[in-house]
């Protein structure tokens, strides 16, 4: 697997916070309430997600209607979505000293890439251009759990989420339960590679999100309370 210098350090004034884990796991949650938690101490907060570039988000809905994509053309497209967001949105906003805070990184493209038959050599490579998180929880959560929460709040899952492009199984459900397991076996692969702080997602939506304030203040709190911008009085600060 590849090291973690494929990424690019960050030297600037900003700092990037990121969530991973398999669907399910809790941390889009977490990580809102992080983000208000950095937005009431005074920062100046930005919030990036997965798969969210207007470039290329009409080409991404046709391609999975028509369920045309391939293991490849999917994570191509995922790596042009994500090249938009860094370089019209997340770098400049590091840049200019603003905190922000991704649901899903290029983490998240190693995961499901990989797991989609892809060299993760390739996958790695092709993420090099991204800046390296200051920090990266992942939500560690049994797979049953995360599925009995996924099936629990979802009318349907989804073709993609689910890899049936992989032909796992003719059953939707079960193909999702191989699938995602294949993403968490590699997501626990790069657990302590990566340095990812891992949180128990099975843990109280309290418990979890003082263990991320912990973590911040520790980490990078010299930081944020010198080298951080700081948020005009009630204003607000738009996500991506």
């Amino acid at each position: 697997m590849a090291v973690t210098h494929a990424l690019l350090p960050n030297r600037y004034s900003g700092r990037l916070i990121v969530v991973e884990g398999i669907d399910g796991s809790g941390k889009s949650t977490q990580l809102f309430l992080l983000s208000q938690w950095l937005r009431s101490q005074g920062y100046a907060v930005a919030f990036s997600e997965w798969n969210s570039s207007p470039l290329v988000r009409q080409t991404t809905r046709r391609g999975k209607k028509k369920a045309s994509f391939t293991p490849a053309t999917f994570s191509l497209i995922h790596a042009t979505d994500f090249a938009d967001r860094m370089e019209s949105y997340i770098l400049p906003l590091v840049k200019a000293g603003a905190v922000v805070c991704a649901d899903r990184y290029a983490y998240t493209a190693f995961a499901r890439d990989v797991a989609r038959g892809m060299s993760r050599s390739w996958v790695h490579n092709l993420y090099r251009f991204a800046l390296k998180p200051d920090l990266c929880f992942y939500f560690r959560v049994p797979l049953d759990v995360a599925v009995r929460r996924i099936l629990g709040g979802r009318s349907a899952i989804k073709y993609y989420e689910a890899g049936m492009d992989l032909g796992l199984s003719r059953d939707i459900e079960e193909s999702f339960r191989i699938f995602q397991g294949r993403i968490l076996d590699e997501y626990e692969a790069m657990a302590a590679e990566m340095g990812f702080h891992v949180i128990d997602a099975s843990l109280s939506i309290e418990e979890q999100q003082q263990q991320m304030r912990a973590v911040v203040i520790e980490a990078m709190g010299e930081h944020l309370a010198a080298g951080v911008l700081r948020a005009p009085m009630g204003g607000a600060h738009a996500g991506k």
